[in-house]
């Protein structure tokens, strides 16, 4: 038995794209990973991410792989559909903080119905949704074997498009805004990368709990169709970037409380504007860091202000509590009742057949993207 899969590295770096090859210089600038692989294969067989200083492009290719046989505690699943995060970009650049065993199977995230369990399987049964427990599992695929405990289930009567980008975004989203402050209905939350997937999340868990939101996005030609657009989903407050330099800023903190809690996914200049806006003791939880500029605290907000600086990395969530089942259950609970409610949805999507999976990897990386490549099975 034969399934068709993206392998999301590959063996022969090119200085000129082929068919199969997408150039990204403009917006991810560095795959030297992929010159070591070959260097590392040559030398001593064994394929690794260190990073000489040359630049080629990124080989993806569609692959027939032959699925493992399927042992008594593992589950045949069929992928429905798999986003394309910043994330799965990072682990093929080799910058993220887990990278696989080269060649790997792309995608860390998505969805997939169970066609048959092993005969150990307890938990799972034939036609259920699924979704994996961690990162690095390689969803970008039509089928696979996989361990029972390395997923987990879903109800498989919420939209395709929700179950597919749940187990990411709205989970970071929940657990910033649960773990850091306690907040309560009529406090306010302040995020940057607001029209990310994260930050679509924010927006409508922190309105299904009464929490005022300002959020922040970055100009751009569209900014009014933007703001409406996140204004639609719950956003209290949409601004520009620049807005948080200016002296009109102390107007919309007459009509809105100061935050408690700072949501920083891009770094450099824009979280140092996050955090002059907190509260006084109020929190700044890092979780990306787009432009890749180093967040910088002023000696006064951690003085005078007693501003507390965290960061947050989901994946490291669900290890720590790996051993607890539950909380992962409870969390999914949660965010699939608002999903039924209507009250969380997915974010834009645009789905896209896995055929054309280098037409998606390329779209995911133009700036100002409003919309998820969601790849389809």
């Amino acid at each position: 038995m034969v399934h068709h899969a993206v392998i999301n590295v590959s063996i022969e770096p090119s200085l000129k794209p082929t068919s199969h090859q997408f150039r990204a210089e403009p917006q991810i600038k560095d795959f030297d990973s992929y010159f070591t692989v070959i260097l590392n294969r040559q030398k001593k067989q064994t394929p690794s991410f260190e990073q000489p200083s040359h630049l080629f492009f990124l080989v993806a290719r569609l692959e027939n792989v032959d699925l493992l046989p399927l042992g008594a505690n593992n589950v045949l699943v069929k992928m429905l559909a798999a986003p394309i995060n910043p994330s799965d970009i990072n682990m093929i650049q080799g910058t993220y903080a887990i990278l696989p065993d080269l060649p790997a199977v792309g995608g860390n995230e998505g969805v997939a119905q169970v066609v048959e369990v092993g005969s150990q399987v307890k938990s799972l049964k034939t036609g259920d949704w699924v979704i994996p427990k961690d990162a690095g599992l390689g969803t970008w695929r039509t089928e696979a074997v996989l361990a029972e405990n390395d997923v987990i289930s879903l109800p498989n009567d919420i939209p395709l498009l929700s179950a597919a980008t749940l187990g990411v975004n709205p989970c970071t989203a929940l657990r910033m805004l649960s773990d850091f402050e306690d907040l309560k209905p009529g406090d306010s939350v302040i995020q940057n990368a607001a029209n990310s997937g994260v930050g679509q999340a924010v927006i409508q868990i922190a309105a299904a709990r009464g929490i005022n939101s300002i959020n922040v996005v970055r100009d751009r030609p569209e900014f009014t169709q933007l703001s409406d657009r996140l204004k639609a989903i719950g956003a209290t407050h949409v601004i520009k970037e620049e807005a948080l330099r200016r002296p009109e800023i102390k107007e919309l903190f007459k009509i809105c409380p100061k935050p408690k809690l700072a949501l920083n996914g891009v770094g450099g200049k824009s979280a140092t504007e996050l955090l002059r806006h907190l509260q006084l003791g109020g929190s700044m939880v890092t979780y990306g860091g787009m432009a890749k500029q180093p967040v910088t605290v002023p000696v006064s907000a951690l003085i005078f202000k007693d501003v507390k600086v965290r960061g947050f990395w989901v994946t490291q969530w669900k290890k720590d509590h790996s051993k607890d089942e539950r909380a992962f259950r409870v969390m999914l609970d949660e965010l699939c009742n608002l999903i039924k409610q209507g009250k969380l949805t997915a974010p834009a999507c645009t789905e896209v057949g896995l055929q054309d999976y280098s037409k998606a990897l390329d779209a995911a990386m133009q700036p100002f993207t409003s919309a998820k490549q969601i790849l389809i099975m």
